[in-house]
């Protein structure tokens, strides 16, 4: 603690003292509460008179004459208490005024309203739960510092209201997704995190190993896979809130854990799946705002269904003038988009050129909520050909206010065609990309037990959330980002 030593040492000292009065705060195992600060200006009519016990921590102390002022903030908000010196014992009442911000307090008083109004409990008794003995970030409202507040996310939610508003509403979406899929008669399912074969996704894994069996494991990057075997064996809707890594670059938009919802639907197809979406995202946006609009970066967005469709390649090529349709190698790739706003094309993969055009000028100019419909069979290794055109997959993505937020398909369920998709992955793994899907022996296997036409879905729940809460930075909506270690 040598980062604040003269703060920390005076709180240490008054500590010490306590312990050698044997009145040690770290004794205390509990303390029964009657009401949260909220509950107790919500019922204010009720409570008026009567004592309640109140307990949180001290955020603010101010002495006026023979009152004494605080501020007692617990997990639904903040409560004012007064202490009076006619009220209290001297020395209770002097020990009060000459506690610490972030001391931890049990308060047991009388509910009353001041002269100006202000709601709050008159101090009979109160006791120290726990000596805070690093001070509060100054003014503790006013914690800025970016990067200590990612690092001591503890700080961050006792200083930011707005921070422990939005982590409080993560909750409250999935609770919404869980009710919405529930009700549909999905269940919730968990399958390994720890896995012999990554899959269901283009990204590298991070590996670990595991010592009894001497074999490498991967931290996976999706549940699909392991979700549809649970469909060939006849478990015909589930879901999982995953967890799920990949071992990629931090930025804004990225972070190498994050969680996602992902769903798979029996006889259902991407028509389905974008019913399905289009009701889950709308019953999220409920539990986060309230309603189907907001305001993102200044532009007010509207969930209200039905979304817009819109066929990739189309779309691409009316923004472009390339049809993407027509290119075939990476160098008629390169060639067609040298005009093109996409940075050195010198070295890129048609694959990396038509990621980078449907980011530039499809989704970075996408603000209502849109799916980004058929995309290239080539980069949709795990999803059913159009019907229309055999190069094309039943695949899609929602675009809302310039975010991609999940991934969906008519599932591939044949085993034959998966294995040739698999091994020209393999091909592409053997020419260099990292990221193209490994072949997974014994997912085919199940697939030739027969996998019914299926529907499925992946949205990403940090980045959603951002874009309801109007967030500029992943971080902001996971508890731990990941950080480069002190």
């Amino acid at each position: 603690m040598s980062d604040v030593p003269e703060q920390v040492a005076v709180r240490m000292t008054k500590l010490a003292r306590l312990q050698e009065e044997g009145r040690d705060p770290f004794r205390h195992t509990r303390y029964e509460r009657t009401h949260l600060a909220a509950q107790v200006a919500e019922q204010f009519e009720a409570l008026d008179g009567r004592t309640v016990r109140v307990c949180g921590r001290l955020m603010r102390v101010n002495e006026v004459g023979k009152l004494c002022f605080g501020d007692l903030v617990d997990g639904s908000g903040r409560l004012q208490l007064v202490a009076r010196a006619d009220h209290l014992p001297e020395e209770s009442f002097r020990e009060f005024i000459d506690l610490d911000l972030g001391d931890i307090l049990g308060v047991q008083g009388e509910v009353f309203r001041t002269r100006r109004g202000e709601i709050s409990v008159r101090i009979d008794e109160w006791v120290l739960l726990a000596k805070a003995l690093r001070p509060l970030p100054e003014k503790w409202h006013g914690l800025q510092d970016v990067e200590k507040r990612f690092r001591q996310r503890y700080l961050d939610l006792l200083a930011n209201p707005e921070v422990r508003e939005t982590l409080q509403k993560r909750s409250a979406m999935l609770v919404a997704a869980r009710r919405f899929l529930d009700e549909r008669g999905f269940i919730e399912v968990e399958t390994p995190v720890l896995q012999p074969l990554y899959g269901g996704a283009a990204a590298r894994p991070f590996t670990t190993h595991h010592n009894a069996l001497d074999i490498d494991l991967y931290l996976r990057i999706a549940p699909e896979l392991y979700l549809k075997r649970l469909v060939v064996g006849n478990l015909e809707r589930v879901y999982e809130v995953a967890r799920c890594f990949r071992n990629e670059g931090i930025s804004p938009r990225h972070n190498p854990e994050f969680t996602q919802i992902e769903a798979y639907w029996a006889y259902a197809n991407y028509e389905d799946i974008m019913a399905l979406t289009e009701g889950l995202v709308c019953a999220m946006a409920e539990a986060v705002n309230g309603g189907l609009q907001f305001v993102r970066n200044g532009v007010e967005i509207d969930l209200t269904p039905p979304w817009r469709r819109v066929p990739l390649l189309d779309a691409l090529k009316e923004a472009t003038g390339v049809d993407f349709a027509s290119l075939e190698t990476d160098e008629e790739a390169r060639r067609a988009c040298a005009g093109l706003e996409l940075g050195d094309v010198a070295e890129a993969t048609l694959t990396q050129l038509l990621d980078r055009a449907f980011d530039h000028y499809i989704k970075a100019r996408t603000d209502q909520p849109t799916f980004v419909t058929d995309y290239p069979v080539a980069i949709s290794p795990l999803a059913k050909r159009c019907d229309h055109d055999p190069t094309l997959a039943q695949r899609f993505e929602p675009v809302i206010a310039r975010e991609e937020l999940g991934n969906a398909f008519s599932e591939l369920n044949d085993p034959l065609d998966q294995r040739r998709r698999f091994e020209e992955q393999a091909a592409q793994r053997l020419a260099g990309d990292e990221e193209a899907h490994p072949l997974d022996e014994d997912f085919i296997r199940a697939l030739e037990y027969g996998l019914p036409p299926t529907g499925g879905l992946g949205v990403g729940i940090d980045r959603l959330l951002m874009v309801l809460r109007d967030a500029d930075n992943l971080r902001e909506t996971i508890y731990f980002p990941l950080l480069r270690p002190e």
